[in-house]
């Protein structure tokens, strides 16, 4: 596959990135919600990816969306993560599609365009670790719990084992994560990069708590957890 030079268009909300140097503590910020949107291209610790928006609302339950929860839980773990000093960059702030700032990439596959602006972006802005946020969903409304899934590389399976067993820890689960080739941004980000499954929509516990602004905390925490001890050992 030949390498093509891009040049990306991101929107006025596409990017936040404001560094806040304190002592690493966990600790969940009040103004989770009140994000920065001037737009800076640093280079960075945290690349959150918040997964679907706009047009493409990803697993549902009744009125309930996926695209929501990952933009809420990503709002809490980008505070968490600013207010412990570690430098961390949303790609989406609000609810559109990224596929809509992407015009370099010819094709009519609105999903691709999305995908390929998101790992567009991880070509502009160093950093050092990609996280993914999503919402699992099944037939099985027994199905629960979070589960991470990682790169074929040492470094994003240790980054998802810490994440993993901070969930597992949150949600009173004992999975293990799981490594993937086909997932194109697994697949295409060259940075240790994880896809964190927050929990499953279709299952009652987990929906409450997916939905509970105060449990959407503790998820954003416990991700938070996670890098932090894969960056403490690395």
């Amino acid at each position: 596959m030949k390498k093509h030079y891009i040049q990306l268009k991101f929107s006025l909300f596409t990017l936040i990135a404001i560094i806040i140097l304190s002592p690493i503590t966990i600790q969940a910020s009040n103004t989770e919600d009140e994000i920065s949107t001037d737009i800076m291209f640093p280079s960075t610790a945290v690349i959150i990816d918040v997964g679907h928006g706009g047009i493409d609302g990803g697993a549902s339950y009744e009125n309930i969306l996926e695209k929501d929860i990952n933009l809420a839980v990503a709002k809490k773990l980008y505070a968490i993560l600013q207010s412990n000093g570690i430098p961390t960059i949303l790609n989406r702030t609000d609810d559109y599609a990224l596929s809509e700032d992407n015009q370099w990439l010819k094709t009519s596959s609105r999903h691709l365009k999305d995908l390929s602006q998101r790992m567009g972006l991880t070509r502009e802005i160093e950093h050092v670790v990609f996280i993914s946020l999503h919402v699992n969903a099944g037939a099985n409304a027994r199905a629960h719990g979070p589960l991470v899934l990682h790169q074929h590389t040492g470094e994003s399976a240790l980054l998802a084992t810490n994440i993993q067993a901070s969930m597992n820890n949150l949600f009173d689960t004992s999975k293990n994560v799981v490594p993937v080739k086909t997932f194109y941004l697994l697949k295409h980000v060259k940075s240790p990069a994880v896809l964190v499954e927050l929990g499953f929509i279709s299952n009652a516990t987990d929906r409450e708590r997916l939905i509970t602004r105060n449990e959407q905390t503790k998820i954003a925490s416990a991700i938070a957890n996670g890098v932090l001890h894969y960056l403490w050992i690395n």
